[in-house]
Order: structure tokens, then C-alpha cells, then sequence
């Protein structure tokens, strides 16, 4: 019998989250602080461990090195995670370096140049806020996912913590797994993803589907991931929906 460790996470960040993430179950936001009760939060929690690297070791000798004929921008990413990652069962160092990556790919300074005029400053807050406390979910090489919260459903937990609507939510949701859209950014993307053991993949065809991301470490098997993906996630989204806030609230 294996047993996982699911100790109140706690963290202090450099940034005060949104308040309104108290309406989801096991988490408590008082301005920079959040704390997360695991068996309150996931919807499925059989991992303890992650695997990361330092944030400020990405950003000093992974970010500006350049891809070239013999070394594409992924054997960069992977040849720096077996060399620098290392895995850890602190989860509040899991939401730093998240928050430390997500920062810097939802950095203001992109808004002039991406003709998404849609896309607002508070926009990028809660893409922040959200993709950190989604570095917690987990994909095994197996590709089993075994952790699971309520903002892998990335437009149904921005829908109850934003009060976004549909068609709001299912834009960040593109956002979030596009980066930007174009392969700069997504380059920016693999390169800073490294901090955080793998890559970003998600299971959806387009935002309705709604089947979220995780970063996964090379070499997951993307079949299993897809399969086990389809067993739970239409229970869960509901579950999730439950806690939106009505007009009459």
C-alpha cells in the first residue's frame, strides 16, 4: 500500500492572488498567501513528487541559448532537465517556480505586438494565477495521470473564480495552450517549461472540449494520457461548474 503525503500546502508568492479562489474547495487565498488541503482540492491526488529545476538556472542558461541544425529547441529543454532537474515533495516550491514561469511567459510587455487587442493586463493575471496552481497536476511516463485539480478544466475554474463567461474562459484556455499562437512564443514557451520537469501538453481538439493540460516530462506516452483523460473528465467538469456564483448570489 502506498501512502501519499497530503499535508496542507502552504505558499507565499510574490503577488497577491485573486480572492474569489476560495470558492473552490480546498484552497484559501489571503492576498500572497495560499494555502491548499490536498484531500480537499484534487479530484485525484497519488503523487507527492515532482520534478523541477531552478527558475533562475532556466532563465541564465536555457533561455537565450538558440536551436540549431543538430540541436532542436525540445533536446535543449530535455538535455537541461536531465542534467539540472531534480524531484521534490515540496509543493510550495512547485507553485514558486510555476508562478516564477508563468510570470515570464504572461509577461505585459507581449500585449502591444499580438494583435490580440481581447487580451487585457487583467487577462494575464489570471493566466498567472491559474497555470501556477496547475503545475500541481501530474502525468506519470506512462502516461496515467495520476494528480488532478479543478483548474486542469482551465475555462470551468476561470468561469467560477473569474466570473468569466464561456466564450472569455475558452479564449484564455487558447491562450494558455497556444502560446500566443505562433513559434516564438511556443519556443519561449518549451524553454521556460523546463523549470517545471516537461512540457505543456494538453488532450483537447478545441476549447469546448475542455480536456486541459499539465506539463508532462519527455517521453509520456500521449495514448495512455488521451485514454485515461476520457474515463473522468466529464464527472469532474460538472463538479467544478457546481461552484459557480449566480447573478442572484
Amino acid at each position: 500500500m502506498t501512502t501519499i503525503d497530503t499535508a496542507t500546502i502552504t505558499v507565499e508568492l510574490p503577488d497577491a492572488f485573486d480572492p474569489r479562489w476560495n470558492r473552490l474547495p480546498g484552497i484559501q487565498v489571503d492576498d500572497r498567501r495560499i494555502t491548499i488541503d490536498p484531500a480537499e482540492y484534487f479530484f485525484r491526488f497519488e503523487s507527492s513528487t515532482w520534478l523541477v529545476a531552478d527558475w533562475e538556472l532556466v532563465k541564465a542558461q536555457l533561455l537565450d541559448v538558440d536551436e540549431t541544425t543538430e540541436s532542436t529547441v525540445e533536446q535543449l529543454a530535455l538535455d537541461f532537465i536531465e542534467n539540472h532537474g531534480e524531484p521534490t515533495s515540496d509543493a510550495a516550491r512547485v507553485l514558486a517556480t510555476a508562478y516564477g514561469v508563468y510570470s515570464y511567459l504572461f509577461r505585459e510587455e507581449h500585449l502591444a505586438g499580438l494583435g490580440l487587442p481581447q487580451i487585457t493586463v487583467d487577462h494575464l493575471r489570471m493566466l498567472r494565477e491559474a497555470a501556477t496552481l496547475m503545475a500541481l497536476n501530474k502525468v506519470e511516463l506512462d502516461g496515467h495521470i495520476s494528480n488532478v485539480g479543478p483548474c486542469w478544466f482551465f475555462p470551468a475554474a476561470t468561469s467560477v473564480v473569474f466570473d468569466l463567461d464561456d466564450a472569455t474562459g475558452g479564449m484564455l484556455d487558447e491562450v494558455y495552450h497556444g502560446g500566443w499562437f505562433n513559434e516564438h512564443r511556443r519556443i519561449e514557451s518549451i524553454k521556460a517549461h523546463a523549470a517545471l520537469g516537461g512540457r505543456l501538453v494538453h488532450g483537447c481538439q478545441s476549447v469546448p472540449d475542455q480536456s486541459g493540460g499539465v506539463v508532462a516530462p519527455y517521453g509520456a506516452s500521449m495514448a495512455n494520457f488521451r485514454d485515461d483523460l476520457a474515463e473522468f473528465k466529464a464527472g469532474w467538469i460538472e463538479q467544478v461548474y457546481a461552484h459557480r456564483v449566480t447573478a442572484a448570489e
